[in-house]
């Protein structure tokens, strides 16, 4: 569910403007995440980019004002959170795709529905990556969803 969707959690949340690379499928060249301000040009990711790599919830991001929005322009810090896409398969039902789903939301995982099939899918510091990876994975292989990384933000074992 996205923030603003949920009334008061916008409370006091601004919107930070992040840039596109030319990608086809998502017909804009911008994407807006919800971010609360920590400090002047110092915001915090409240939700899970559908579009926008190398950023996860939680990260603390440095926006600029531009022509009356506030623009992404850096990392500030790492939230330690993941972001993987999933695009789920036309012809897979919703108790199919809840019976692959329901491992990863034991290891935290939670997702925000965008248009058409896409989930924006936000992996917990707390989680095993590799184990939600392998996870993503096999709904890959029996053709429930297809997926990709927007972002790792979890140490990685040797």
């Amino acid at each position: 569910m996205q923030p603003e969707e949920q009334g008061e959690r916008t409370s006091g949340l601004v919107k930070v403007t992040f840039p596109l690379e030319a990608q086809a499928g998502h017909g804009s060249d911008t994407e807006t995440l919800w971010a609360e301000k920590l400090a002047e040009s110092q915001f915090r990711l409240r939700n899970t980019p559908f579009y926008a790599y190398g950023v996860s919830a939680e990260d603390v991001v440095f926006a600029h004002e531009h022509a009356g929005r506030l623009v992404f322009a850096g990392v500030a810090r790492q939230g330690g959170h993941s972001t993987y896409r999933i695009i789920k398969s036309k012809e897979v039902d919703s108790a199919r795709f809840q019976e692959r789903w329901a491992p990863l939301q034991n290891h935290g995982c939670s997702y925000e529905e965008g248009f058409g099939r896409l989930l924006a899918v936000d992996v917990p510091p707390a989680a095993d990556i590799h184990a939600v990876y392998a996870l993503l994975e096999r709904g890959e292989q029996d053709q429930v969803w297809s997926f990709e990384e927007g972002h790792c933000g979890h140490s990685l074992r040797a």
